[in-house]
């Protein structure tokens, strides 16, 4: 009956589940309404069905659920590495703008330099990201909890350690570049010379 599929459904959620309903009558729009996430059918379903349902399955086959499933955590896993390559880079950068004010009085970037860093590590960071397809390994985990936060301990780790990694090198350029690269300058030279023409 519908007043049992809403009371089912109600009951999972107060219980803090993730509730999903698929359902193509109009007794079933009440559980779809309340579900987390409704699947109404696009062929047979009616529309009051199809209305209060979140998504409508056009072809009418249950196996496009498993890839909705597939393709939003390949979404959600890539919003993730792109939120840790971003604040990895991120955190570099501004440490050596910092660091490199405070050794050198002045800033080892420009303003404009720093616009080009972030135009070109979000530009191809997301492109490669956005054109990574789906794997069917991603069907074999747990789904993430709802009330995880998007940024996790795994990956504040990653983004200190592998900052760490980065500003250690630069920072050895940065000091040591005149040896290491053996390149004829003074240390009171500036960063970037002005030319008049």
């Amino acid at each position: 009956m519908p007043d049992d599929k809403l009371l089912l459904v109600t009951g999972l959620k107060e219980m803090g589940r993730v509730v999903a309903v698929t359902g193509d009558g109009t007794n079933d729009a009440p559980a779809l309404k309340s579900a987390n996430i409704g699947f109404a059918m696009g062929i047979t379903g009616s529309e009051v069905a199809k209305n209060a349902a979140k998504i409508v399955l056009l072809d009418d086959n249950f196996c496009s659920i498993i890839t909705a499933i597939k393709y939003g955590r390949n979404i959600y896993d890539s919003v993730r590495k792109f939120l840790q390559f971003q604040l990895t880079v991120n955190l570099a950068a501004m440490f050596m703008v910092f660091a490199g004010s405070a050794l050198f009085n002045e800033s080892p970037l420009t303003a404009v330099q720093m616009l080009w860093v972030n135009l070109i590590m979000d530009t191809f960071a997301a492109l490669a990201l956005a054109t990574e397809p789906p794997s069917d390994e991603l069907l074999d985990r747990q789904p993430v909890s709802k009330t995880e936060t998007i940024v996790n301990e795994v990956m504040l780790r990653n983004v200190f350690g592998q900052a760490f990694y980065q500003i250690a090198i630069l920072l050895l350029f940065l000091i040591e570049g005149r040896n290491i690269f053996n390149l004829p300058y003074e240390e009171s030279d500036p960063f970037y010379y002005t030319k008049s023409w």
